[in-house]
């Protein structure tokens, strides 16, 4: 299937690692021009290496986006570089857990406000060229009660129904907004990879509640971003895809 990706300039914020790895080096892949963004130097400067052997042109940049001046500086700084936009994915996440002043803060301003205000930046932009693709990363944790989680769960929920409100806004401008609940997914010095090491109790109870009997791979998520992301999925606005393996079944 051809995706008509081939020449597009796509932003995928929280993209050192995980899912927002995976998202970016497939958009590449595919080839698309890409940014990335994320607070640690280090681990930016590795994965924007990695996709860079792909060819593509990569522009990387530190940055913490629950910091609005700063996450503003980097949309211009990365449309600038990429020379326009065509493709955003709001990856970042606070893993806001506990049901404290903390947790409520890192969520609402990571998990959300940072996703809010990327769109602004980049529904200007895309108006500017005629429309484009938001992809927002949510998580079946905004879907069902999130116990364990309250804060992470809650923002994960107002992701999904600022999707459906986005979506219906935008639909006039040529600009789709779509979203992907994502179930457990388990890479190196992720949330699980840490269970595994440190609550394998945990770890092992997830996993078998999964009916596919496994934990799923960022490669699995990036393989509908980039769909969505794309022409083929020109008729497809406002929804949210969950991509669980039947985890919430």
């Amino acid at each position: 299937m051809e995706l008509g990706l081939q020449g597009k300039r796509a932003i995928i914020t929280g993209a050192s690692r995980g899912i927002g790895f995976a998202i970016a080096d497939a958009l590449a892949a595919e080839g698309c021009a890409v940014s990335i963004c994320a607070r640690g130097q280090a681990g930016l400067d590795a994965a924007a290496a990695k996709i860079s052997a792909r060819g593509s042109t990569v522009h990387a940049a530190a940055c913490d986006v629950s910091d609005k001046d700063a996450l503003e500086g980097y949309m211009d700084s990365a449309i600038g570089a990429l020379g326009g936009l065509d493709v955003l994915v709001n990856n970042p996440s606070g893993f806001g857990r506990t049901d404290d002043e903390e947790g409520w803060r890192v969520g609402l301003e990571v998990d959300l406000m940072a996703l809010v205000r990327a769109s602004w930046k980049a529904v200007d932009a895309m108006q500017a060229v005629g429309g484009g693709s938001i992809v927002h990363i949510s998580s079946i944790s905004g879907l069902t009660s999130s116990t364990r989680t309250p804060p992470y769960g809650a923002v994960k929920a107002a992701v999904i129904q600022y999707t459906l409100t986005q979506a219906a806004q935008l639909a006039p401008d040529g600009i789709r907004v779509n979203c992907i609940a994502p179930g457990s997914i388990d890479f190196p010095g992720g949330t699980w990879d840490d269970a595994r090491q440190n609550n394998p109790a945990l770890y092992e109870g997830i996993r078998q509640s999964i009916p596919s009997g496994r934990f799923g791979a960022p490669e699995e998520v990036a393989n509908l971003a980039v769909f969505l992301a794309s022409n083929a999925a020109s008729w497809v606005t406002g929804q949210t895809i969950a991509a669980d393996g039947g985890q919430m079944l």
